[in-house]
């Protein structure tokens, strides 16, 4: 993989949205590892959006064929502009948000973040409540000084990204470049949320292997710092299913909260 280019080609041919879908979040309940994944992901989000003040826009970078991050922020904003490279995963989402009967079935998961907010049984008023919420489903390349490209959105209050960028770059010079592209989208005094993990080398999805740019902690703190961040919250959860694990390698996962300088 020499390029950014290669690294897109990969994915626009060999990347199905729905097998990921099916594969991480359609019986995540019955994988430990898969579970322990999303739960971290969705108990932080739950507990720093709720604790934290409201924002009036946010942008979902990468967000794939994916809602979990946005249901999660829901409640706490007003505008949602989500985005991803790959046109079958927006088209996953445009499903969704018309309602369509085809569309992938996000209501476990709506109430399982309920349930962590303590509104149990307002799922539906939740899943409605996204779908107003969401204002545009953009393409989004993050190795564009643009990733928004042609699209032009004020600088927003939130950016929020969940295993794109590590999937994105070929290298760590990349994963530089492309955080500081889309940093550029957020205004200054903004907030970054990010969710990620450590020093993986690839993803499954069936039999195919997808590669990752391989980091430790000490790379992803010296990256953002030098970007123009400052880290409020950085917490890691330790994969104890590594040496067992056939869909990832990774070491840990990480939940991040930072603040543009």
């Amino acid at each position: 993989m020499e390029s950014s280019y290669t690294v897109a080609d990969f994915y626009e041919k060999k990347f199905n949205s729905r097998n990921y879908l099916e594969t991480y979040y359609l019986n995540h309940f019955s994988q430990p590892a898969i579970d322990k994944l999303l739960s971290f992901a969705l108990e932080k989000l739950v507990k720093t959006f709720s604790s934290g003040p409201k924002f009036r826009t946010l942008l979902e970078i990468g967000c794939g064929p994916c809602l979990h991050l946005s249901l999660c922020a829901s409640e706490h904003v007003e505008e949602i502009v989500l985005s991803d490279f790959l046109s079958n995963n927006r088209q996953e989402i445009e499903l969704w948000l018309k309602n369509d009967p085809g569309a992938f079935d996000w209501s476990p998961i709506t109430k399982a973040v309920c349930e962590l907010e303590g509104n149990r049984g307002k799922w539906a008023e939740k899943e409605k409540k996204l779908r107003d919420s969401i204002k545009q489903v953009v393409k989004c390349d993050v190795h564009q000084s643009n990733p928004l490209d042609p699209v032009e959105l004020e600088p927003v209050d939130c950016v929020m990204t969940s295993y794109c960028l590590e999937v994105a770059c070929k290298d760590k010079a990349a994963y530089h470049t492309t955080l500081r592209n889309v940093t550029s989208l957020l205004k200054p005094g903004g907030v970054l949320i990010m969710i990620g993990v450590l020093n993986e080398t690839f993803y499954m999805i069936n039999d195919q292997k997808f590669p990752c740019v391989t980091f430790d902690q000490a790379f992803l703190e010296q990256t953002l710092t030098e970007v123009g961040y400052e880290i409020e919250q950085l917490e890691i959860a330790l994969n104890p299913n590594k040496s067992v694990d056939t869909l990832a390698d990774f070491d840990a996962s990480f939940f991040l909260v930072a603040r543009k300088k």
